[in-house]
């Protein structure tokens, strides 16, 4: 997403409009693949990379067609993985709250489907947002549960819900 956003023509045209001549570029990024664990912060090392990294980010933004097959090299990271479990979970949230969606628990479901909205970023960033999530999640869906309940009758059975392996 970043090599898409440097190289999409939109950086350089605001970069043409604020200096004159030819500028020298640098980029300081933490590739996922590449970088290692500061000691201190606990977060990505970021490095320097060049000018020279432009035409390699234009490849990345190319291979974006990959995303999701055997070849997408950033698949096999834990933090994809994670977003990959986190859709999985809200697909299946999705098909529980349309099944038991009624009037009387509509604010209540959509609060709970709006939790994702809170997560932005990457790496720790999106990291620490899909951990505050879980939490907004809890509450949302016990909310959620005690509406739909109330609208049933006060029956707190109901169906036991799936859960991503």
């Amino acid at each position: 997403e970043v090599a898409r956003l440097y190289t999409d023509g939109r950086f350089e045209k605001t970069l043409s409009a604020q200096f004159e001549g030819d500028i020298s570029v640098s980029y300081h990024l933490a590739p996922p693949l590449f970088s290692g664990i500061d000691a201190v912060t606990g977060r990505p090392k970021k490095s320097v990379f060049g000018s020279w990294a432009r035409p390699v980010m234009a490849i990345l933004a190319r291979c974006k067609t990959l995303r999701g097959t055997a070849f997408d090299l950033f698949g096999y990271t834990a933090e994809r993985q994670a977003e990959r479990l986190a859709l999985t979970r809200y697909e299946i949230l999705l098909d529980d709250v349309a099944a038991r969606l009624t009037a009387a628990n509509y604010t209540a479901a959509v609060q709970l489907v709006s939790v994702p909205e809170q997560i932005r970023g990457f790496g720790p960033v999106r990291h620490a947002h899909l951990v505050a999530s879980d939490k907004a999640y809890a509450i949302a869906q016990a909310k959620f549960d005690k509406a739909s309940d109330i609208a049933a009758g006060g029956s707190s059975e109901r169906k036991q819900r799936k859960q991503p392996a």
